[in-house]
């Protein structure tokens, strides 16, 4: 890891505010759940170091759908641990993962924004709600299912004699003080 220095200004602001993001409690319960995933306790540590080198990841990944990632890099450089939570990544979106809630490599291996993973975890414990072969444990509310409204045609068209908020409001408006027939002095 490069090593950044002191975060000044803007940065420091930044930097302050994704750390007070951070819920201790929601990282516990991923890491119990990411436990009974595996069936295997995981190595002590602090969150983000358990995570950093992806192998972890790449196994969950693996037990959720079997040979989605084919190699896990455990030992070599930067580079091929990165390449660990790459492989993460994109077997999370194929699982079913929106892209919005994936995050970024350096996030993680960088420890720059350290809610964004516990977030993508969250993604994948409702994206398991989905196969209906995986029998649990789930982690997370369960996502809504979808529901298709049917509405008449009455009931459309009522909503357009409603005037929105967005064109404004002619409420108090009055001509009081405008004076008609008076000339501009300069």
């Amino acid at each position: 890891m490069a090593y950044r220095g002191p975060a000044y200004g803007l940065s420091a602001q930044i930097a302050n505010k994704i750390a007070a993001k951070r819920d201790k409690q929601l990282e516990a319960e991923v890491l119990e759940w990411i436990q009974e995933i595996l069936g295997e306790a995981l190595p002590n540590g602090p969150y983000e170091e358990i995570l950093k080198d992806g192998v972890v990841l790449c196994k969950l990944m693996n037990q959720l759908s079997p040979g989605i990632i084919k190699k896990i890099n455990t030992s070599g450089g930067q580079f091929k641990m990165m390449e660990n939570i790459n492989n993460f990544q994109e077997a999370a979106k194929k699982y079913g993962v929106n892209e919005i809630d994936v995050f970024q490599t350096v996030d993680l291996w960088e420890r720059r924004n350290i809610p964004q993973v516990t977030q993508c975890i969250m993604a994948l414990g409702r994206a398991c709600y989905i196969h209906p072969e995986f029998p649990g444990p789930f982690l997370g509310p369960k996502p809504a299912e979808k529901n298709e409204r049917e509405f008449t045609e009455e009931q459309l068209r009522a909503g357009d004699t409603i005037i929105n908020l967005q064109y404004g409001t002619n409420k108090g408006a009055n001509q009081s003080g405008l004076n008609f027939g008076n000339t501009r002095h300069m």
